[in-house]
């Protein structure tokens, strides 16, 4: 199979699809790989590496889609990529289409198969694709929190550990999914005083096992996050739905109800946000502040360490690359009930409920 890696067009995307050791793997499998100029260099990855891997150097984008029968990204295409994926062509990446109409409706017209790393389950029922990134951010979720408090970041000045003689700072997770453990983690260990919020009984169970004692859980209703909002410093949103919107946590009506120089972390901002009052936001441009509060929803915050979240990324998905390279998608989707659960759309139909449901589409059920 002809496989493409383009580089991140995004805004301060610098992750790449595949590491040179991923191209050597399915080089050695027989496939042909087609790397664009300079696709590694932000996570630091050479051209020199991946021709010494085996892969031959594109000069353009334009030339890496135009050549590949599959295509293995990070982030979703956007508006100049549109019109470069062909009918027929596998896109394996994040899309994260139930927060995107636009790229939905594009996809849908390009004929493509989509097969989306965020709905892939594994023999459990688990997310393997995006349980990595989710760790990442998590606790990225808390550095970034630490630096937007800061007085000329706009916070209230508060240091989150704080000092012998000065408490530290409050912090609200709500959701106690992997991102919302890896936040607690985080902050638990920089001394925090961390509330960890989740409906779920057995996890808030499990939290409270294995989290040190500056952990508490709580379980998560309006009326309890209500509770907490005057006396927090730091929230962070990590709440999840699989391939469809989040659920709206915190509405425009709590705002007041928080200190001026509160930050939030919208972590779920690339699924449609947990905070009614994110939209999503750029590495170059992270925050803005309303009701003064300031809000932090970048919606690739992995691409700010590409370094190390290529190589926890690509450890997860170089096993699904080399079985859709090797037995094409829909054998391998055959043989593998939860890699089929990551294909969203098929030459022009949405195949995933959660997507049908998030833009009043017809749904087809995945037919191999």
């Amino acid at each position: 199979m002809k496989i493409g890696v383009p580089k991140e067009i995004k805004n301060n995307e610098n992750r790449v699809g595949l590491t040179p050791a991923g191209v050597k793997e399915l080089v050695q499998h027989g496939h042909d790989l087609y790397v664009q100029h300079t696709a590694g260099e932000g996570s630091g990855f050479a051209d020199e590496e991946y021709v010494a891997a085996g892969a031959t150097i594109l000069p353009t984008i334009e030339d890496v889609y135009a050549t590949a029968e599959m295509i293995i990204k990070v982030k979703e295409p956007i508006a100049p990529e549109y019109p470069l994926v062909k009918k027929g062509q596998v896109l394996f990446t994040y899309f994260h289409f139930a927060s995107d109409e636009e790229l939905t409706d594009a996809m849908l017209k390009s004929g493509a198969i989509c097969i989306a790393y965020e709905t892939v389950r594994d023999r459990v029922g688990a997310l393997p694709l995006l349980v990595p990134m989710s760790e990442v951010a998590g606790r990225m979720s808390v550095q970034e929190g630490a630096r937007f408090l800061e007085k000329p970041q706009g916070g209230k000045g508060i240091l989150l550990g704080g000092v012998p003689g000065v408490k530290p700072a409050k912090v609200l997770i709500l959701g106690a999914g992997v991102v919302g453990r890896n936040a607690a983690m985080m902050a638990a260990g920089l001394g925090c005083d961390v509330t960890i919020t989740d409906i779920s009984l057995p996890t808030l169970r499990h939290v409270a096992e294995v989290m040190p004692k500056n952990v508490k859980t709580l379980y998560s209703s309006r009326h309890n996050i209500e509770q907490e909002l005057p006396t927090v410093d730091l929230v962070i949103g990590s709440v999840l739905v699989p391939g469809a919107k989040a659920p709206k946590l915190l509405t425009a009506d709590m705002l007041p109800m928080m200190r001026p120089g509160t930050v939030i972390v919208d972590v779920a901002v690339d699924q449609g946000g947990c905070f009614e009052t994110t939209h999503p936001t750029t590495h170059s441009e992270p925050i803005y502040t309303l009701d003064g509060v300031v809000h932090y929803a970048v919606a690739n915050i992995p691409g700010a360490v590409p370094y190390t979240s290529t190589l926890a990324l690509t450890n997860a998905t170089l096993p699904y690359a080399l079985r859709l390279a090797d037995m094409g998608w829909k054998d391998a989707c055959k043989a593998d009930p939860g890699l089929a659960e990551g294909v969203n759309v098929v030459d022009g139909k949405v195949t995933f409920k959660g997507v049908a449901e998030a833009w009043d589409l017809p749904y087809h059920k995945l037919e191999l």
